[in-house]
């Protein structure tokens, strides 16, 4: 009770004290835009289940997959097969996604970090607006995903199917996103997870948000590209 009472005596003799502290925990838990020389992302607020250990905490994830813009903006160039600035960056393996995370940390100052399995596969079925989808955002494939069907057997400009009920977009499709997951393959062969469908993905059914998948972290695809978390 005594706790009680001083907290709200200091609430009303330093109320900006109050204010910066409830602004501080709502920006923690907004979405916003980062601009790094000169290039801007979205980054999406997810709010996990707290209460569930099987789920992940509140975090932030790329609205978009990282973009060939982007990559260019802090690594200084492109390695993409299938160029065009607002086209997911690919054939891009583990190892080089470590290495731009690394210089887009020192600057933006941040701690940004591929998705964990976990991370990737709660954004992709909506958090806790999930509606159950297959795919990420509809039942319906072609609504949500570039693949082998609809592509043209190249990737597209990020955000140009629908977004999922977060507001997040190509994560069934245009390419598959590198996780920070590790695999091990009898016992001793590492491999690193990959999630999503990308344009490559003549199966349907390797776009579902359920399917797993994993790759060598030396892997160079242009099918294989990355998603930030934060």
């Amino acid at each position: 009770m005594e706790k009680l009472l001083f907290s709200k005596r200091m609430a009303w003799r330093f109320p900006f004290l109050l204010s910066l502290a409830l602004l501080s925990c709502t920006d923690m838990k907004q979405s916003f835009t980062e601009t790094v020389n000169g290039v801007s992302f979205e980054m999406v607020y997810v709010n996990g289940p707290i209460s569930s250990s099987k789920q992940p905490e509140g975090f932030f994830i790329g609205q978009t997959e990282v973009t060939q813009e982007l990559w260019e903006a802090v690594m200084g160039s492109n390695p993409s097969s299938f160029k065009g600035k607002d086209n997911p960056v690919e054939y891009v393996n583990w190892s080089e996604c470590q290495d731009f995370i690394a210089k887009l940390n020192r600057l933006t100052g941040k701690a940004y970090r591929l998705p964990t399995e976990a991370e990737w596969e709660f954004a992709a079925n909506g958090g806790e607006k999930s509606q159950e989808f297959e795919y990420s955002g509809s039942d319906d494939i072609n609504e949500v995903a570039w693949n082998w069907n609809n592509s043209d057997k190249k990737t597209h400009p990020v955000k140009t199917k629908a977004p999922n009920e977060l507001g997040i977009y190509d994560m069934s499709g245009n390419v598959c996103e590198w996780c920070e997951d590790m695999t091990l393959i009898d016992d001793s062969i590492q491999t690193r997870a990959i999630r999503g469908g990308s344009w490559w993905v003549d199966d349907v059914d390797a776009c579902r948000i359920s399917c797993k998948r994993s790759l060598w972290p030396d892997n160079n695809d242009n099918n294989v590209g990355l998603r930030l978390a934060l």
